[in-house]
């Protein structure tokens, strides 16, 4: 421990070195003499001139769909296959790219969606979310065969994970309102991504900007199983005496029944960002966000059970029942802020800094012993017991992104490190329901575990992108990854017995990278890059983990592809191969996460969408993937990874109408290893209806009026093995939620000058 926090200490004091470097940089950029002057000053301001319009132009490719938007709306009226496309692949990016844009989230997801929901279109991804659209945790999804914690997540650039496994919490952050764009990223990246888990790719979340025009929008939607979304926005637009300031918060809240019996959700966020221009130079970006949520989660259901009594069947209303919707309930709050900073520097240096801080508190976190398994009541404590339990869990993150870049002559360095720093503190115990959630009496184990674990990372990177000519570009990067676990429990998890234990993992990850513009509207790309996934604190969870010598997960990835953007036509497809040593898999065993060791693993697929505009505002949409995930000991399949996905519909987008039919098809798969718990394919075509119109009365513009319908065909396969019961055999299993539909109106009103 002492050498955890004496490295600690150490990048702390680094971070704060960053942000002493970074401030120096921006006070220089910010300055009257930077900005003004003469002989020298004036040849350092026509260079950093030329060096910011280069940035403005490598951001507008790097959001080619927001540019497209802005290039190609003309009026009311849509003209641009890129535009409409639900995923776009844009012509700069160096690995598998597919970016679900605002205007497809506005139009095509209810109100209540979360990421997951959004990534859910793109190929090679399945999302499950069995209560409904955003309205239950979604550790479900699943991209290429990687599940989660085998990727990463990030909110504006930032890695966020829970500290045990780096997983994630699709109900517990951004809510859709105030999403800018969606990227699904399918593979580690070059040696500028940083993150937990690199080498599975990422979801990248990025939240929309303020407006320059000052405005306030209210909204609200209503639907199926007593779903309501409500919520007011306000942009002040540009703030006199801020040269060029502007802020928007926005205020939602979400209530709902929930399609699987007694599974409700109640749902509060806020989030605030304020974007502040210092000089010609510089932008200071400022944002938080706070999230509160209570919702009742089901462990899933066994195929008797929905036999008997429904696809929906989860929970009940009956307190003499372990699945009591009232034993097993999640409280959670969760906050991320960060303090952001871009700048260009002059003599062709820029730098990128971003402070930030997020965290995550569970408490309670609720459940019957054994929802759907063999412990009945009166087995534990006494013969009329409701046996229960309780966790709580509490951590934070403190973290530091710097990216620095250097352009001499056809060469662009970049480098720069991720510092980050977790601490988490859990407890759970057993209790007795019917003593209102004390724990039982006469239970000298009652405690099952008492522990408090730290994580830090330290990601520093270095690359060099060469502009061998104007067309073709070579890039090579190494990153040096290392994460250190810190185990201090008093009641260690699995083994109920104290551990003092600390480990560092490392990995040098390498990355190369081609790019070439075939011409202007037609791109191509290889990569060949390695990634890296430190064990989750599970193997802690053993008499001495020294004698559990586990290694770090590593992948090398090799990915060629192509993209093709125009008017008429958006298309992107790509070819991977995966080469994945040291596989952990995993299975929920009633409340706990089992994990073991799968060997090494391949995997090897192709993948393709595209976007072709017809005329007169219509499109036709089509993506599909073709996936192996298969285990090199036995030829098996990797659990929860279909073997195929495919998605295609029609967009219409003519002036004030909007409609969509877009249908989305998983194909087979195994929910467990050795080939076991077998699921077929399932689809669901979903319906979307808009409506906006213009000027309304005074300041009121633009209302629009939107109905999503989600599976259309009310489908309720059986779609997703959720482990077993305590008793480690009963199966448990999701179903497609049936048909949904969700009305909702938003009224902006305009009221800058």
């Amino acid at each position: 421990m002492r050498n955890f926090a004496k490295k600690f200490k150490t990048a702390k004091y680094t971070l704060l070195s960053f942000t002493a470097l970074s401030v120096a940089g921006y006070a220089h950029a910010a300055s009257p003499d930077a900005a003004t002057g003469s002989g020298t000053h004036k040849k350092q301001v026509a260079s950093r001139t030329a060096t910011t319009n280069k940035q403005v132009a490598d951001d507008r490719d790097q959001k080619q769909v927001s540019r497209s938007e802005e290039m190609l709306v003309r009026g009311d009226r849509i003209q641009s296959a890129t535009y409409q496309s639900p995923t776009n692949t844009p012509l700069t990016v160096t690995q598998p790219t597919f970016v679900m844009s605002k205007h497809y989230i506005e139009n095509n997801l209810p109100a209540t969606s979360n990421y997951d929901t959004v990534a859910a279109i793109a190929p090679s991804v399945m999302s499950i979310s069995p209560n409904g659209p955003g309205l239950s945790e979604s550790a479900n999804l699943v991209m290429r065969g990687f599940s989660d914690g085998q990727y990463d997540v990030t909110f504006d650039g930032i890695p966020i994970a829970q500290t045990n496994d780096n997983t994630h919490h699709s109900t517990s952050y951004y809510a859709a309102h105030d999403l800018g764009q969606v990227e699904v990223d399918a593979g580690p990246g070059d040696a500028t991504t940083v993150g937990f888990a690199t080498f599975g790719g990422r979801i990248g979340i990025n939240s929309k900007d303020p407006k320059k025009k000052m405005g306030a929008e209210a909204y609200a939607s209503a639907g199926s199983w007593n779903t309501y979304n409500y919520g007011a926005e306000f942009d002040t637009g540009e703030i006199k005496g801020t040269h060029g300031g502007r802020l928007f918060a926005d205020v939602e809240g979400t209530t709902s029944g929930g399609y699987v019996n007694y599974a409700a959700q109640r749902r509060s966020n806020y989030m605030i960002k304020y974007i502040q221009p210092l000089g010609e130079h510089t932008t200071l970006t400022v944002s938080g966000m706070y999230n509160h949520i209570d919702q009742h989660a089901p462990p899933g259901a066994t195929r008797a059970q929905i036999a008997k009594y429904g696809p929906e069947f989860g929970l009940s209303n009956d307190p003499t029942n372990q699945n009591y919707e009232g034993y097993n309930r999640d409280a959670v709050q969760t906050d991320l802020e960060y303090i952001g900073i871009n700048s260009d520097l002059g003599s062709g240096w820029t730098i990128e800094d971003k402070a930030y801080t997020f965290a995550y508190f569970h408490q309670p976190g609720d459940s019957g012993k054994d929802v759907n398994g063999t412990t009945a009541n009166g087995t534990v404590y006494s013969a009329t017991d409701v046996p229960g339990t309780r966790m709580k869990m509490d951590y934070r993150a403190w973290g530091n992104v710097l990216k620095l870049k250097k352009k001499v002559s056809i060469v662009d360095f970049q480098s720069g490190v991720w510092v980050d720093h977790q601490s988490n503190g859990r407890i759970q115990y057993n209790l007795d329901w019917t003593l209102d959630g004390r724990p039982a009496p006469n239970s000298a184990k009652a405690i099952t575990r008492q522990m408090h674990d730290q994580n830090l990372s330290i990601q520093p990177f270095i690359q060099a992108d060469v502009h061998i000519t104007k067309a073709l570009t070579f890039s090579a990067g190494f990153k040096y990854a290392s994460f250190e676990r810190d185990l201090e429990a008093t009641v260690n998890q699995t083994t109920k017995k104290p551990m003092n234990y600390s480990q560092t993992y490392t990995a040098p990850l390498p990355s190369f990278n081609l790019h070439y513009m075939i011409t202007p509207k037609w791109s191509s790309y290889i990569q060949v890059a390695r990634g890296f996934l430190a064990p989750s604190l599970t193997y802690f969870y053993v008499g001495n983990p020294a004698d559990n010598q586990v290694s770090a997960e590593r992948t090398w990835n090799y990915q060629i592809g192509t993209s093709y953007q125009s008017r008429r036509l958006s298309v992107g497809g790509d070819f991977y191969y995966i080469d994945f040593s040291n596989m952990i898999g995993s299975r929920l065993i009633g409340q706990n996460t089992q994990y073991y060791n799968m060997g090494s693993v391949r995997y090897y697929g192709a993948e393709v969408q595209g976007t072709v505009y017809l005329a007169k505002g219509i499109s036709l949409f089509a993506n599909a993937s073709y996936n192996q995930a298969r285990l090199n000991s036995d030829n098996s399949w990797v659990p929860n990874a279909p073997d195929a996905t495919a998605a295609g519909g029609i967009i219409y987008n003519n002036r004030n109408f909007y409609a969509s039919l877009i249908d989305k098809w998983v194909g087979s798969r195994f929910g467990d290893s050795s080939n076991t718990q077998g699921m077929t394919p399932f689809n669901s075509l979903d319906l979307s209806l808009g409506y906006t119109t213009g000027r309304v009365i005074g300041p009121m513009n633009h209302v629009k009026f939107k109905l999503n319908i989600t599976n259309l065909l009310n489908s309720h396969s059986i779609n997703y093995f959720n482990g077993y019961a305590s008793d480690g055999k009963t199966a448990l299993y999701f179903t497609q939620p049936g048909l949904g539909a969700f009305g909702s109106i938003s009224v902006p009103f305009d009221i800058g000058h």
